[in-house]
């Protein structure tokens, strides 16, 4: 039987006419397209224009929530209470969804800072993951592979999609390497997609520390906003494919939470 694999990327993120990413290249090489819902990134016109893009190219469109936060995109840890990460979430969720033609989201994937702060687990991933069972339980929530969140969210009886990335450094405790830190996001295309088929064929990657560390991930993130993304995620599609990996969105049945 073929691997299967997602492979994502963070779409919709520009922003009034500040334009950010190469969406209409990016989306010819991935299977599912997190979509800037307006708090980090994103405004209305963004929102359509990009879900009409991942409608018309068959890629699973997800919402991409994040603290409301412009200024900072999103990166910036916000004293913000569960309560009001849960509100914010259905309301970005609700509003990505009113622009698809079908009326219905494939995942939920949070942005930035929020990301982070959920990987612990606690109130804030719970908050999150109610927020995903208040507008829609099937749902699937994306979270880091390995994480405490992750296994928050399958208590909770949430649909649970194991993230990896493409691009980025992680700790031996298997946590993103924080971008504040040299070397925390990798520029090398050739280390990237050698990083990226050792972690969909054989689940482990080499932390920054040089352990190796195992990675049970349904899912691959490229960032889009890179400037060589479009290029990586060609020559990542493409080395994936050569390896045996069959490329498919989340909500094709792969994942089985």
């Amino acid at each position: 039987m073929p691997m299967r694999f997602d492979f994502n990327c963070d779409m919709g993120e520009s922003f009034g006419a500040w334009t950010m990413g190469l969406d209409e290249e990016v989306i010819r090489f991935v299977t599912s397209a997190n979509i800037a819902c307006g708090f980090h990134a994103g405004d209305p016109a963004t929102m359509r224009r990009t879900v009409r893009l991942a409608e018309a190219h068959g890629v699973g469109i997800g919402a991409h929530p994040g603290f409301p936060d412009l200024q900072g995109f999103g990166r910036r840890n916000l004293a913000a209470t569960p309560d009001d990460v849960r509100d914010d979430l259905v309301y970005q969720i609700g509003a990505l969804t009113g622009f698809t033609r079908a009326k219905k989201l494939q995942h939920v994937k949070p942005h930035g800072a929020l990301y982070n702060m959920a990987v612990p687990g606690g109130d804030l991933a719970r908050a999150i993951g109610d927020a995903v069972l208040d507008t829609d339980p099937s749902l699937i929530l994306v979270v880091l592979a390995g994480s405490k969140w992750a296994d928050q969210a399958e208590k909770m009886g949430l649909r649970v999609a194991r993230e990896a990335f493409a691009d980025r450094a992680l700790m031996p405790d298997g946590t993103l390497v924080p971008r504040s830190k040299p070397g925390a996001v990798i520029h090398d295309t050739q280390a990237v997609i050698e990083r990226s088929v050792r972690l969909a064929m054989e689940k482990t990657v080499v932390a920054i520390s040089g352990e190796v560390v195992h990675v049970e991930a349904d899912t691959l993130c490229l960032h889009g906003d890179t400037p060589n993304a479009v290029t990586l995620a060609s020559a990542l599609k493409a080395a994936l494919e050569a390896a045996g990996v069959t490329l498919s969105a989340l909500g094709s049945g792969r994942e089985g939470q």
